[in-house]
């Protein structure tokens, strides 16, 4: 058994705003396993400035697994504790090569194309009028639950955007969800929940910046919308702390990303404990290329969480592979006539 690895820079169509700065382009890491001939592939998806690895030896981490592949799957995971998106791609690596197609992970309904995931569509940060657009072409396109980035350009003119969507459908119809990247000072962010409350929003992702668990606490003690933890739980590693988190802030709901919060296991970890505390979840990928979502997506089937999830970022990039993954009036679809076109597995 031997392994190796790629970057590889996905190009973004048009550059994308959040409220950290406007992303033009996404780097991604690949680790290919091959074993008498048979390969398998995982994405180590890392976001720059946000992931806990984003750290100057990633690379040499990627090497040292690479040389140790024979540890195994377990192994390896305990050994990357602190490189959790290098945790995911060797995960999706193994179960790559231990499946008997490369990219049928984990094989259901979904994957032989009988059933859909429900997705959220997703609202970049931009000019109001870009804004607009974006939200019409959603609706559109047929989704019934909408992510709007906020927290970068005027608030007014954000609750303005949100004002306009419910003219248009009520919350019956459209289901809006809303996420701030911690974008509000801890001073100002129960007024601005009032406020945001008042366009029946289904929930508000990380108002304030992680690490600031008293205030969060008070936060999802006292809001008038509920609110999810996205950030706060990345640099979480052992799981008696990942409860210490979750029974002391007790938030509405979290929401989980496998390339940030140590691949499926974490995720698994995750969702164990925000179950026995009645904490509500739903899964969201992390900017991958189609080889990462489409481990996410597969993976997040079996789970049977009928809530949208946040996996319709496949078509963001120029130079994304081609894949049977497919969205179609709010949902994501494994089309098993299509063909995937990645060259490392050749």
């Amino acid at each position: 058994m031997n392994a190796r690895y790629y970057k590889y820079i996905l190009q973004f169509k048009r550059p994308s705003g959040t409220s950290r700065g406007v992303l033009k382009t996404k780097e991604t890491w690949f680790i290919v396993i091959n074993d008498k001939g048979k390969e398998g592939i995982g994405e180590c998806g890392i976001l720059r400035t946000l992931s806990i690895d984003d750290r100057p030896d990633y690379e040499d981490k990627l090497k040292w697994v690479c040389e140790n592949i024979h540890l195994g799957v377990d192994r390896l995971w305990r050994e990357l504790i602190e490189f959790p998106s290098i945790q995911f791609g060797v995960e999706m690596a193994f179960k790559s090569l231990e499946s008997e197609s490369p990219f049928v992970l984990f094989p259901s309904e979904f994957t032989q194309g009988k059933a859909s995931i429900l997705i959220n569509g997703l609202i970049w940060m931009g000019e109001k009028e870009f804004m607009k657009q974006q939200i019409e072409d959603k609706l559109k396109a047929g989704f019934n639950c909408i992510k709007m980035k906020i927290g970068a350009i005027d608030f007014d003119t954000e609750l303005d955007l949100l004002a306009y969507i419910r003219s248009q459908f009520s919350s019956d119809t459209i289901e809006l969800r809303v996420d701030a990247n911690g974008a509000f000072a801890p001073s100002e962010a129960l007024d601005k929940l009032k406020l945001l409350s008042n366009y029946q929003l289904h929930s508000i992702e990380q108002p304030i910046r992680q690490h600031q668990h008293n205030e969060m606490k008070l936060l999802c003690k006292k809001t008038s919308l509920p609110i999810a933890l996205d950030e706060e739980l990345i640099g979480v590693f052992d799981l008696e702390d990942k409860k210490k988190l979750l029974d002391t802030i007790r938030p509405q709901y979290i929401i989980l990303k496998p390339s940030l919060i140590g691949g499926l296991k974490g995720t698994k970890e995750w969702i164990d404990i925000a179950s026995s505390m009645n904490i509500g979840w739903w899964i969201t990928s992390a900017l991958e290329s189609n080889i990462g979502l489409n481990a996410i997506a597969q993976f997040t089937y079996t789970l049977q969480n009928k809530m949208p999830q946040g996996l319709g970022t496949g078509a963001l990039y120029t130079n994304n592979f081609e894949s049977p993954l497919v969205v179609s009036q709010g949902t994501l679809t494994y089309d098993s006539q299509k063909k995937w076109e990645v060259n490392y597995l050749t």
